[in-house]
Formats: structure tokens, C-alpha cells, sequence
């Protein structure tokens, strides 16, 4: 619970008061059991768990909690033993204090009317645990415990200490009474970071007018120029008036030269302060947001050690990074992904502490979650020294649900397959369990991330470990973004979700299955037209180069074709009026520097409008050099089932200068060459769907087509395959266990000459 700045805390009970004490002491205490646990004599955790016990009991007294009073005094009785080293905490009486703190937590989130209720419902396990502490020097080990009574609902977005072994009782808090108060808190924020990000836009629209001024300045140099080259001139004249004239003209230009001067430059300084107090505003409005990332994962180190002891291990949590700054929105939304990741490596990752020895590794486990900035991001690590995963597992797992072609997953690497572990449902474990399964939930925490402009990588060595690298924006409030024109509109896209910019010229341009694409890096990438994507009509793709945006990952990774892209830029985040609704492709708006309007796409949201396009059939063609160029150059269509094959004679053609596109069977070379100009189509016989033959037959009888020329090129040389392809229509027959680079080329020549018209 937030206290204004002021410090007045007269708005609230002392029933709230209490509340505020109890989650500051309870943490204390928290925290200082699990040190004790870790490190045996840590005499600084003992003295400050005395003093958090001993003040939930001054308080507890004051609001009439008489059970709470019992529970700390109790507590505080064992930390004096422990302290005078009567009292050894071992993990199970651990277990037992902590169940205490659990106890207290829950009573101080109770309402007035409530506390009764609650005593008489859980009255057995409260009994039984204070008389655990009371007694917590005498109790034999291990010391079993009645699982924690049902917790009222938490304050915040963080995860109770303990999960609840059922649902939680509807009780109303004082953050539930006092709820338009954060709502008018954020409204608040959003106002004032709009309000700074407009004076920015101000700011920068000072620059367009030193511009202007900056041209006056030249033209006017000129016009002096100009005006001293008349004087030069009428000073060798006869006429004393006309002199004395020019020589004042000119005189007067020094001052006005002076002006400009002077006023150009404070005008440029002025620009300069304006800029620097507008940036220092939006920095301060985010820092008002930022909390260190402890907020979000101070219960995790509590929730690591029980669920480790209810699985019969032994794993510790390392916090790296606590005071490392994270918007409260993004610290919020990634408590779950983290939450399961650490859950996964507990019950997946981590042997017990036997089977742990005997492969040469201490007997408790280490997790280490760690965040800090990196490069204008938040990068979080969870990395663990458990056993890792197996990849080979997960190959016969890709085998054995069909997912890939056995040849397929053995061609693999390790990236590929740890990829599946995102997919919905993949798991390497036999039976699945509640806690978690490698793979499991994996796919909620990837979309998770990546809903918040993030991305999510891991890696494992098998034997040693498995890490999962998490980058996020610090803020989801300023946006770093590339700019780009999509039919004369900007567009903005997350610059952490876009993987590279580049230019592909037309010529790298290839068609198969009326699918257009270019090769990167030795991958064959599809083309999208973002104009398309977004339902703005076609794309003018009339340049002799494409800019294109590569965005997505893995199967799902497009080269999206803009019309220009402008650059990057920082953007303040407004969100779009609720009226509209969720628009399609479209995540949030911002303005640009210069005050323009711009639609920050949807990243998730634009690959699945792509992957519906592609399953369509509707992607339209890009490659569309000028008309006049391509009049020129002659085209020709390569069908043939073989992609080696395919590629050589691709190669061979282009590097003769034609324009080529290629097909990979009949039907698909059927479709292509109806809707193309095609001067030549090279095909091969035996092809799946319809063979060659069959193409020949049907290009021949076409009335738009029957005087195209067609060469087959087989593997078949018997004089009647020879015969049969002629007789299909085929103006040229080759058989490719005889051609070599030159007999192809010189084939193509004898049909339809150079390639130049």
C-alpha cells in the first residue's frame, strides 16, 4: 500500500496501518529464515527477525489480533533460543516458523468482520501451529504440519508466500476499498507523459525553423554578395551620387549580416535547452513508474525452497539485480513467466541431493535469477546447474508425435529442437504433473514475452545446466521503433522485434508455388508486402531494390516489403480509445518528433494476418521491375520436382542474364505460367501431381499459350521417351545425363536467342 508523498496517514485505519506493518515485517522475517536455513549462524538475521516479531506484536496487540500476538510472541521466544544457541533451525522447524509467518500474513489482510469468521474456520490448523512454535525446542524432526489455512486475496500482483491449498475465501481489503485510487494514480501518469511528450514534439519542431532560417541565412549571403559586387563595380563610375548611394547600401548590409547571426545562434541554443528540459521531463514522468525488480520477485526465493522440500530436494534461489529499475507493468506481467520458469527447473531440472552427489555436484541445487540493463533493455537470466536436456530426447520426441520427418529432425540442430519446447503442449516428461513438464506452459511464457515486445531464448548443456535469456523494453510506456511508409503512412514496428533491414534488389527475387522469396544467409525467406498485411492494397514495387523489415522467428519469420524506411526513433506510447476495439495488426499510436501520427503494429498480431495469407493463396507478386526493363529480358519458367536441379539451371539461366522463375511440379508450373510472360518453360518429365507431359500437353492445346516454346530435360534417353515428348508439343528434348553448362545454354539460344529482345 502506497502512502502519499506527504506522509499524512490519517486517511487510513489502524486496521490498514497494521496491514502496512505486517507485510514489511512478515518479509523480514521471511527472508531471514531462509538466510538462517542457508548459512546456520547468521547472528544479523537472527536479531532482525527478533525485532520484526517483536513489532508485529506491539501492533497486533494495539488492533485487538490476539492470535497474531500469541504467534509472534512465540516466534520471538525461538529466536532468543537461537540466538543463545539453545535452538538449532533446522529446516523442518523452519517449516514450522514459517507456517507461523504465513499465519500472520493472512490474519493482517483480514477485515474487521472477517476475523472471527476466519479464527472459527481454521481453527485446528492455528491451534496446531502455535502449539508447534510454543514448543518448536521439544518437537522431534521431521515435525509434520497441517498445510496452511486458505489466504485471503493478496495485495499485490506478486504470488502469495505460499500457494493456497484451496481457493481463497472472497475478503475485501482496504486496496479493494480504496481502488480508484491507482486507477486515478495512473490516469494521472498517462496525462503527464502525454503533456511531456507533446513538449518534446514542440521541441523538435524548432528544427524545421532553424532550417528556414538557416536558408534565409544563405540567401541573404547572396544577396550581400551580390550587392558588394555592384559597389566594386559602380565605384570605378564617374558619378559621385550613384557612389555614395552604393557605399551606404552596402554599409547597411553589415548590421543586418550581424543580426542574423546573432539571432540564428540563440535560437539554436534556445532549441538545445528546449530539447534537453523536454527529454529530462519524459525521463522523470518514467522514472515515476520504475520500481526495483525485487518488488516483483521478493516471494520467489520463499517459494523456490518449499517447493524444492515438497519434492524432496534441496535448491536454493540467488537474487542478482534487485535494485536493477523495471516499470511496474512490466514487472507485473512477467511474474508468472518467471514463476514458471523457476517451478520448471525445480521439478524438471534439479535432482535430489543424493543423485546430485553421485554425479559429482553439490547437494543443493542453485538457481540463479538475475536482471539488469542491457543496451537501452531489461535483460533477465534464470539459469540453473541441474541436469539440462537431453536433445537427443527431444529428436525421438519430434519423431514419435509426427512433428518432422525422421531424415528431418536428424538434420537438426540444437537451437531447432529446443525451439519445440515452446510449442503448445510438448513435453519431455512420460506423466505431467501439476508443477510443471519441460515444455509445458513454455508456450504461455514465449507469448507472454513476446506480448510485451520481449523475446525469449534458452539454451542447455546436457549434465550441466539450462538457461533462459529474457529481454524486455525497461518501459512499455516510450517505445524504441523503427519507422517505416507503408502507402504514404508512417507505421512503427518494436524495434526488439525486428531481427534486420535490408534492400533486396529484384533481380534476388524467386518464385515457387506462386510463393515469392530471396535468400539470406543461405535461407530461403518469404516476401510479404506490408500493404498487403495491413489490407492497403497493392504495393508499388516498382524500384530496382525492395526495403525490407525481417520480423519473426523460426518457421514463422517474414521479410515484410515497406515502401521506405525512415529510421529510428523513441515513441511515447498512447494507448487507442477503447471505442475501437482491438484493431487488427495494430498495437498502440504515438507521434513522431515532428508531430506526425503513427500506428505501432502489432508484431504478434501481423504474423498470424500473414500466416492466414499464406494459407489463402493470396500473397500478391512483388517483384515488378519496370515494365520497360523487363520488356527487354526475356523470361523464362524452370519446372522440376529437384531442387538441385532447379538451382543449376536457375543459376546457369541468370548468369546468361535472363529473368527466371521456377516451379517445383506440374501443377504448380501449370498455374505459374498462366499467369506470367513467360518466352521459355524447361521441364522434366517424371514430376508428383501432374508430370511433364502432361504440362507440355496442356500448354499446347492452350489458346493463349499454344506458341510458347517448351524444353524438356529428363533423365529419360530412350528414343521413345524421345518420341513421346515431341509428339506432346515440346520444341526441344534434353536428356540431363548428357548436357553440360554450354549444351543447356546453347539449347535455350537455338529456341529463343539471347537474352535481350
Amino acid at each position: 500500500m502506497s502512502v502519499d508523498n506527504n506522509g499524512d496517514l490519517s486517511q487510513f485505519s489502524m486496521l490498514d496501518l497494521f496491514r502496512m506493518e505486517a507485510d514489511s515485517q512478515t518479509q523480514i522475517l521471511t527472508d531471514g529464515l531462509l538466510a538462517m536455513e542457508r548459512l546456520k549462524d547468521d547472528a544479523s538475521a537472527v536479531e532482525s527477525m527478533m525485532r520484526a516479531a517483536h513489532s508485529i506484536k506491539g501492533a497486533a496487540a494495539i488492533v485487538g489480533l490476539e492470535v497474531v500476538v500469541q504467534l509472534a510472541h512465540g516466534m520471538e521466544d525461538a529466536f532468543i533460543a537461537a540466538q543463545n544457541g539453545k535452538l538449532a533451525l533446522t529446516p523442518n522447524r523452519v517449516d514450522v516458523l514459517l507456517a507461523g509467518v504465513d499465519l500472520i500474513l493472512q490474519a493482517s489482510r483480514l477485515q474487521d468482520n472477517g476475523v472471527d469468521a476466519w479464527l472459527a474456520e481454521n481453527s485446528e490448523p492455528i491451534k496446531k501451529t502455535l502449539n508447534a512454535i510454543t514448543t518448536i525446542a521439544f518437537l522431534p524432526e521431521p515435525v509434520g504440519l497441517p498445510p496452511p489455512p486458505p489466504a485471503p486475496a493478496p495485495l499485490t500482483t506478486a504470488a502469495p508466500p505460499a500457494a493456497p491449498a484451496a481457493p481463497a475465501p472472497a475478503v475485501e481489503d482496504a486496496h479493494e476499498r480504496r481502488a480508484p485510487a491507482p486507477m486515478k494514480h495512473a490516469q494521472n501518469f498517462d496525462k503527464l507523459l502525454s503533456l511531456a511528450s507533446e513538449s518534446r514534439i514542440n521541441a523538435h519542431q524548432m528544427h524545421p525553423f532553424i532550417q528556414n532560417m538557416q536558408r534565409f541565412k544563405r540567401n541573404q549571403s547572396s544577396l550581400f554578395s551580390v550587392i558588394e559586387q555592384l559597389h566594386e563595380a559602380i565605384s570605378n563610375s564617374s558619378d559621385a551620387s550613384l557612389k555614395e548611394k552604393s557605399l551606404l547600401a552596402l554599409q547597411k548590409t553589415h548590421p543586418l549580416k550581424q543580426f542574423v547571426l546573432e539571432h540564428i545562434a540563440d535560437i539554436e541554443a534556445y532549441e538545445r535547452r528546449l530539447l534537453g528540459v523536454s527529454q529530462s521531463m519524459v525521463d522523470e514522468v518514467l522514472t515515476m513508474r520504475m520500481r526495483p525488480f525485487r518488488d516483483g520477485v521478493q516471494h520467489f526465493p520463499r517459494m523456490v525452497r518449499d517447493l524444492a522440500r515438497n519434492l524432496g530436494k534441496d535448491v536454493r534461489l540467488h537474487i542478482i539485480g534487485e535494485d536493477t529499475l523495471v516499470d511496474r507493468d512490466i514487472l507485473a506481467r512477467i511474474e508468472s513467466p518467471l514463476n514458471h520458469m523457476l517451478r520448471n527447473a525445480i521439478d524438471h531440472g534439479m535432482d535430489s541431493a543424493a543423485e546430485r552427489i553421485a554425479a559429482g555436484k553439490p547437494g543443493t541445487g542453485t538457481i540463479v535469477l538475475e536482471a539488469k540493463h542491457r543496451a537501452g533493455m531489461l535483460s533477465i537470466e534464470i539459469s540453473d546447474d541441474g541436469k539440462g536436456v537431453d536433445i537427443e530426447k527431444i529428436r525421438t520426441r519430434v519423431i514419435d508425435r509426427k512433428m518432422a520427418p525422421a531424415q528431418m529432425a536428424a538434420s537438426m540442430s540444437q537451437a531447432e529442437l529446443m525451439e519445440f519446447l515452446f510449442l503448445p503442449a510438448f513435453s519431455l516428461k512420460d506423466n505431467i504433473t501439476e508443477i510443471s513438464g519441460r515444455g509445458v506452459g513454455l508456450d504461455i511464457v514465449h507469448e507472454t514475452i513476446r506480448s510485451q515486445n520481449g523475446t525469449v531464448r534458452i539454451e542447455s548443456e546436457y549434465g550441466v545446466g539450462f538457461r533462459t535469456c529474457i529481454t524486455l523494453p525497461l518501459t512499455q510506456s516510450i517505445v524504441r521503433a523503427l519507422v517505416v511508409d507503408v502507402k504514404g503512412e508512417a507505421y512503427a514496428v518494436p524495434i526488439v522485434q525486428v531481427e534486420r533491414v535490408l534492400k533486396v534488389a529484384q533481380n534476388a527475387i524467386h518464385t515457387l508455388e506462386n510463393k515469392q522469396f530471396f535468400d539470406l544467409g543461405g535461407e530461403h525467406l518469404g516476401l510479404v508486402s506490408a500493404s498487403q498485411a495491413l489490407e492497403l492494397g497493392d504495393t508499388d514495387a516498382g524500384s530496382a531494390e525492395l526495403p525490407v523489415v525481417v520480423i519473426g522467428a523460426g518457421a514463422r519469420r517474414y521479410a515484410l516489403v515497406v515502401e521506405a524506411i525512415r529510421g529510428e526513433q523513441s515513441l511515447a506510447v498512447q494507448a487507442i480509445d477503447p471505442i475501437f476495439g482491438k484493431m487488427r495488426d495494430i498495437s498502440a499510436a504515438a507521434l513522431l518528433d515532428d508531430g506526425e501520427p503513427v500506428l505501432i503494429l502489432d508484431v504478434p498480431d501481423l504474423l498470424l494476418s500473414i500466416d492466414k495469407l499464406l494459407h489463402e493463396g493470396g500473397l500478391h507478386q512483388l517483384a515488378k521491375s519496370d515494365a520497360a526493363e523487363r520488356r527487354k529480358t526475356k523470361r523464362i519458367l524452370v519446372v522440376d520436382d529437384s531442387l538441385t536441379v532447379r538451382e543449376m539451371e536457375r543459376k546457369l539461366l541468370l548468369s546468361r542474364g535472363f529473368l527466371v522463375d521456377i516451379a517445383i511440379d506440374g501443377i504448380d508450373g501449370w498455374n505459374v505460367v498462366r499467369s506470367g510472360d513467360y518466352d521459355l518453360v524447361i521441364t522434366d518429365v517424371d514430376m508428383p501431381r501432374m508430370d511433364g507431359i502432361e504440362l507440355v500437353t496442356l500448354i499446347k492445346k492452350d489458346i493463349h499459350l499454344h506458341k510458347l516454346p517448351v524444353m524438356i530435360v529428363s533423365y529419360k534417353d530412350r528414343p521413345e521417351d524421345r518420341a513421346r515428348g515431341l509428339s506432346a508439343g515440346a520444341d526441344y528434348y534434353l536428356t540431363k545425363g548428357s548436357f553440360h553448362d554450354e549444351t543447356l545454354l546453347d539449347a535455350v539460344s537455338d529456341l529463343i536467342g539471347d537474352a535481350r529482345r
